[in-house]
């Protein structure tokens, strides 16, 4: 799964030369922010989907937990594209993580405790596999999804993915490739790691950002296409019969791109095969990479389009290098 480069602490070196501490914050406390991203081969070269707009996010998801990132969004953007220079990728999945580094133990971190940022790229295919064609066979899940103001779901933290990890292994324990959370109400919320849509009667419906799910950016662009498709799309709560009654459902997600679902509970939705508003959907996201689809909304981010004088990159990002070095261990807690 590995490639030969990584970017780590403002610096492109060996996959095997990125290490951390065994005392590291977010290893005991869950103290990281992530993001996943997609590099897709295109007509005219490798390009980033909607890189500033995850970037932006793992800013605000980072500000929500007070982790001082220590790069610009500018900085992370240039070492995201040059990451997939250095590997020489035509296609890749990307994870830039921030977390809190070897700083001592203790729920808080300490006075000057170090943040590491990395950029990782590697091949990653079809999230759940051949259900992206076949369709998803999912469960509503036994576990929810945690009540408003617990824990941050507009977030994408590290720890909030434990939740995630309960959801999906009972879904495969049971035989289903995927599990979908109710919200503390009762109400529909999302996927283990997706977003959630249901076609009814030609309308597209979702749960809204309040559900406690992550604001996905794939979830927004399927919005924005289907609105050019001129199909109505309506946020609203939902209850779990609804999937049951859906005419389509699909998820959506950086990794699971557009990911139709044939039955829910074992019950098939629809007839039991991908519906022709979740094909057209898949069919306009894909166009994008393509060239069928017009990038009306600059979403594309192309590796080698523009590549600026190196030096004047690495100095730039060198300067803002997070100290790296293990604290003395403090009292745990």
């Amino acid at each position: 799964m590995n490639t030969p480069f990584l970017w780590h602490n403002g610096r492109i070196k060996p996959w095997s030369e990125a290490n951390t501490h065994v005392s590291t914050h977010a290893l005991h406390y869950g103290s990281s922010v992530f993001e996943g991203e997609r590099v897709y081969a295109t007509p005219d070269g490798p390009a980033y989907f909607r890189l500033a707009d995850h970037t932006r996010r793992l800013f605000e998801s980072a500000k929500v937990y007070e982790i001082e990132i220590g790069y610009s969004e500018a900085e992370i953007n240039a070492a995201s594209l040059e990451l997939i220079r250095a590997n020489s990728m035509k296609s890749a999945y990307v994870r830039p993580i921030v977390f809190r580094g070897a700083g001592g133990l203790g729920v808080l971190p300490k006075d000057g405790a170090p943040v590491e940022v990395a950029l990782m790229a590697m091949e990653w295919g079809a999230y759940l596999g051949e259900a992206a064609e076949r369709g998803a066979d999912v469960c509503v899940s036994s576990w929810h999804r945690p009540a408003p103001n617990t824990i941050p779901s507009w977030a994408k933290a590290g720890g909030n993915y434990l939740n995630s990890q309960l959801i999906g292994l009972e879904a495969r324990r049971n035989g289903y490739d995927e599990g979908i959370a109710l919200g503390h109400n009762g109400l529909l919320s999302e996927g283990a790691g997706e977003n959630l849509f249901l076609v009814k009667r030609g309308k597209l419906l979702t749960p809204p950002s309040s559900a406690g799910i992550l604001a996905g950016i794939t979830r927004d662009t399927v919005i924005t296409l289907a609105a050019e498709l001129g199909i109505p799309v309506e946020e609203r709560d939902l209850p779990r019969e609804a999937l049951y009654t859906a005419d389509e459902v699909f998820m959506t997600g950086s990794a699971a791109e557009i990911t139709p679902v044939r039955s829910v509970d074992r019950k098939p939705v629809g007839n039991g095969k991908p519906g022709p508003v979740t094909r057209g959907l898949q069919e306009s996201f894909f166009g994008l990479f393509n060239g069928s689809t017009r990038d009306r909304w600059g979403w594309l981010s192309f590796v080698h389009a523009v590549v600026p004088d190196r030096e004047d990159q690495e100095a730039g990002i060198h300067a803002h290098t997070p100290h790296q070095q293990p604290a003395s261990l403090g009292a745990s807690a």
